[in-house]
């Protein structure tokens, strides 16, 4: 006779299992814990088999006898329940092991690891915000082409612009990532170059022409104020590093006997240790400098804490006291100084490319060419230093 809820919830524990039967081979097995337990009685090629269904009530009756008529269904089709249900959950566990979300993760570990905390924590935040709670729990060999797009043209729809191109490279890192660990064949977000609007090129006011940057570096002399930020105004134009490059340099990375400045791979945008060539008017500024700031970690303190660097503000701020308007001038605008002029008294390219630490499509080969054409460079930024000081006589002699 087919059970009802009434009749179950009724069963009371016994001091020896019993079997309620529904039919079709489900029953009810209750053991004296007083658990009550579906189970499904079925043969496949000649053998007996146990199916089970989970406990009542949270598996109620409507639902076991829906679970034995799709098992009878397999059945008829030459399917193994058992078999059936074994591959679903080793399918399922698979799928969790490969989300998009726990390979994400396992990049961000593995090959951010050497990177700075700062990126690390933009990385993590990008795909915590923007990646993960869209797609990070999908099979990442499931995923689509399309869906990566609707991904990143959402946050394109708000105005983000630069935010979606971020978080597209960041999903092609994980798919390149996970062809790695063969989890898949093809990059589906590099199917995608071209779909994002084109970046919009930044560019960074500086005053470019011999005569304005001979009138720049008079201003740099005649400014008066803290004594390290008024080197690292000096030094600016001679160096030409990025300014975070600059304005956190520590004592410990400079050889001023070997005239050399090694900026460790952690600090430079590219992740590659750079060599700055130190020149005869560089070295006098360094060496009084050291005087002053020597006995601390970094050349140039800020003017509140010794363990800190002076601020992006800083530089920027003393520039606009100089006179020099956001579109007239700005600290990264050393560095397009000396690549016009450099370029204008036709050194090598490769040397100035070099010397500016611009990205190499032989990520490789870069990584341990840092002193590729050092001789050479050594070379051209004593020149380029004796170039400046010669802007400045002839403005002075005017």
């Amino acid at each position: 006779m087919p059970l009802t809820d009434t009749h179950i919830r009724s069963l009371k524990p016994e001091a020896k299992p019993r079997k309620y039967f529904d039919g079709g081979g489900l029953f009810l097995y209750v053991p004296p814990t007083g658990s009550k337990l579906w189970r499904l009685a079925y043969r496949f090629e000649g053998k007996s088999k146990l199916l089970s269904f989970g406990d009542y009530p949270a598996v109620s009756l409507k639902d076991a006898r829906g679970r034995r008529d799709e098992a009878k269904g397999l059945l008829a089709k030459g399917i193994d329940p058992s078999a059936q249900k074994k591959a679903a959950k080793q399918e399922q566990v698979t799928a969790e092991r490969d989300s998009f979300e726990n390979i994400a993760l396992d990049w961000h570990r593995t090959r951010l690891a050497g990177f700075s905390e700062k990126h690390q924590g933009t990385a993590l935040y990008r795909l915590n915000t923007y990646i993960l709670p869209i797609i990070g729990k999908k099979h990442i060999a499931s995923l689509e082409a399309p869906e990566i797009l609707a991904l990143v043209k959402s946050i394109e729809g708000k105005g983000n612009h630069e935010t979606a191109r971020r978080v597209l490279q960041i999903i092609g890192q994980v798919f390149r990532f996970a062809i790695a660990m063969g989890k898949i064949k093809h990059n589906i977000a590099a199917d995608l170059h071209g779909a994002l609007r084109p970046r919009k090129v930044v560019h960074r006011a500086a005053v470019l022409g011999k005569e304005k940057v001979a009138h720049l570096l008079m201003a740099i002399d005649e400014y008066a104020g803290y004594y390290p930020l008024v080197c690292a105004l000096k030094l600016a134009p001679m160096l030409f590093v990025r300014p975070t490059e600059l304005r956190c340099a520590t004592w410990q990375e400079f050889d001023l006997d070997a005239a050399e400045w090694r900026i460790p791979a952690e600090r430079m945008k590219m992740r590659r240790t750079h060599i700055v060539p130190l020149s005869r008017q560089a070295l006098t500024i360094l060496k009084e400098l050291k005087k002053f700031s020597g006995e601390g970690q970094y050349l140039f303190p800020s003017t509140r804490t010794e363990t800190r660097p002076i601020s992006d503000a800083t530089m920027l701020n003393a520039l606009r006291r100089m006179g020099y308007q956001k579109h007239e001038m700005s600290v990264h605008g050393f560095r397009s100084i000396a690549s016009t002029l450099l370029n204008e008294l036709c050194y090598n390219r490769d040397w100035i490319e070099r010397q500016l630490a611009h990205g190499d499509s032989n990520g490789v080969r870069a990584a341990y060419n840092y002193a590729e054409y050092l001789p050479e460079r050594k070379r051209m930024m004593q020149e380029w230093s004796d170039f400046l000081d010669s802007l400045r006589d002839k403005s002075w002699g005017k």
